[in-house]
């Protein structure tokens, strides 16, 4: 094992009509940073639960420093004692209990615990690795950064070995993502192995040592980070050179011909969510995006078009006629499709299959009293299972068992059946692989050119940029700032987002 804490080799797992993991190795080192890369269903999520007994190997071994023969995970009880911990992109404590408390539970057979104690030793562990909480406050009380952070403290405590941060940086601001990295780096001065897994690509280069990629259930390779560029990365992901990111800036130039026709137009709009009277307007084959930080508007804007937030004031025009759009069936039905930002509240129904998910929509503005035949239902799912390149092994399969990227487009495909004239996508991408998120660019490129008008929202400024003809600026709760042509650039947005244009004209 020489300075491996762990080594995994030729791994297997499979699931009914999928093999997820195919010969796979891995190997983490002591004191190390270790990337775990793929696109949604490469296998990464697989691994990691292989790893801590979620679900257990078919074949191959998994070795752990200071053991003489290999082990078999059979629960993630029996990898926390062999010195594994996880730590997932939703924070598995109890909010209303202390940190002290979320520090210790389920760790004792004391009859009678000594609270006194156990908070020193919290208020002492917290200290150590500059953890900014005390002992005694709620978790709640705290920012996820910091619950997080707990997360990590409780596993250290528990002498683990091997950490495993599953997506924990996807709902922190730059400077909560600062704070979590040093004490990532703290650890693995510590000697803690700890495998990071991310979608963030700067992330990955700012702290990581190794990189392993994964690909279609396989192993692709593990290599420095200082020797493999970025764009080899992505290439190595995919399976492909990367011609795509690079060329998809130059097709989204906007054909000004075609846009004569206005398709939705909002005067002076506003909504109970406190955004203030906006003006906006898109035409026939285009893509414009909000642009703007969490919290400047973007979202209230949109859902004030879909009915999705009240209405307090204002006009919407469907192709010049005034409308009233009271609830999101009425934008629905007026040919408005919405993809929300957060896909797990208000888009996927985990317990129905990919057919149900995705029939949804249509079925609601048909009404649920005029059922579709399952042969019309399943005709739909296979076409789009097709068009979008769904991995999934059918159309009955639970969306809950879907990777994020996939179950991102089933949710898509829900829209795209109702073909609405004018499709808002908010954060699209989020929180799904760099393939899904090409996949998916691409595709809005190729419906505006087909003649749908879209809403772009992304908080990836360079996303924007690629896929949008222009973007409208918000910055607390308010438009300050119309970009576009040849001014559309990561400055420019940047300078106008900061407060470097506060004049605007309709939009």
């Amino acid at each position: 094992m020489q300075n491996a804490v762990l080594r995994m080799r030729g791994i297997y797992k499979s699931f009914p009509g999928v093999r997820a993991l195919q010969n796979v190795d891995f190997r983490l080192c002591e004191g190390e940073i270790h990337a775990l890369m793929g696109e949604n269903g490469a296998g990464k999520s697989t691994l990691i639960k292989v790893l801590t007994g979620v679900y257990v190997k078919e074949s191959g071994e998994i070795n752990l420093k200071g053991l003489d023969k290999p082990v078999t995970i059979k629960s993630p009880q029996e990898a926390q004692k062999l010195g594994i911990s996880t730590v997932y992109q939703e924070i598995t404590l109890c909010p209303n209990l202390t940190v002290a408390e979320n520090m210790f539970i389920g760790r004792t057979d004391e009859l009678i615990v000594n609270w006194k104690k156990r908070i020193e030793k919290t208020n002492v562990i917290l200290s150590s690795l500059g953890i900014p909480a005390k002992a005694t406050q709620q978790l709640s009380s705290c920012s996820i950064a910091v619950q997080q952070m707990v997360a990590i403290a409780r596993a250290v405590d528990m002498e683990c070995k091997v950490l495993i941060l599953d997506e924990p940086t996807s709902s922190l601001d730059d400077q909560e993502v600062s704070k979590l990295f040093s004490l990532m780096r703290d650890l693995r001065d510590r000697g803690v192995g700890i495998i990071f897994v991310t979608h963030f690509l700067d992330q990955v280069y700012e702290v990581c040592d190794k990189i392993t990629v994964l690909r279609n259930g396989e192993l692709v390779g593990e290599y420095l980070i200082r020797d493999l560029p970025r764009v080899e990365l992505v290439s190595k992901m995919l399976g492909k050179e990367l011609g795509d990111l690079s060329s998809l800036h130059n097709e989204t130039a906007c054909d000004i011909a075609r846009q004569q026709e206005i398709v939705i137009e909002a005067n002076e709009l506003s909504s109970d969510s406190g955004i203030k009277p906006f003006n906006f307007k898109t035409c026939k084959g285009e893509v414009t995006g909000f642009a703007g930080l969490l919290g400047s508007g973007r979202s209230e804007c949109v859902r004030a078009i879909f009915g999705a937030d009240h209405v307090t004031g204002g006009e919407i025009k469907i192709h010049g006629e005034s409308v009233r759009i009271t609830s999101p069936l009425k934008a629905m039905k007026k040919g408005i499709g919405y993809l929300s930002e957060d896909r797990k509240r208000d888009g996927i129904i985990g317990d129905l299959s990919v057919r149900e998910n995705m029939i949804l929509a249509l079925q609601v503005m048909r009404g649920f009293f005029k059922p579709f035949s399952k042969a019309q239902a399943q005709a739909f799912a296979d076409e789009y299972i097709k068009i979008l390149g769904i991995k999934t092994a059918s159309a009955d399969t639970p969306i809950s068992s879907l990777s994020g990227g996939n179950q991102q487009k089933v949710i898509l495909a829900r829209w795209l059946l109702t073909h609405p004239d004018y499709l808002i996508l908010d954060e699209p991408t989020r929180g799904i692989d760099i393939g899904t998120k090409v996949d998916i660019q691409k595709l809005v490129l190729k419906l505006a050119e087909e003649g749908m008008s879209i809403t772009f929202i992304s908080s990836e400024i360079e996303e924007m940029l690629r896929t949008c003809s222009r973007l409208i600026v918000m910055r607390d709760l308010n438009i300050v700032g119309e970009i576009k042509g040849e001014d559309m650039t990561q400055d420019r947005i940047m300078h106008t987002i900061a407060g470097g244009a506060t004049t605007h004209g309709d939009s």
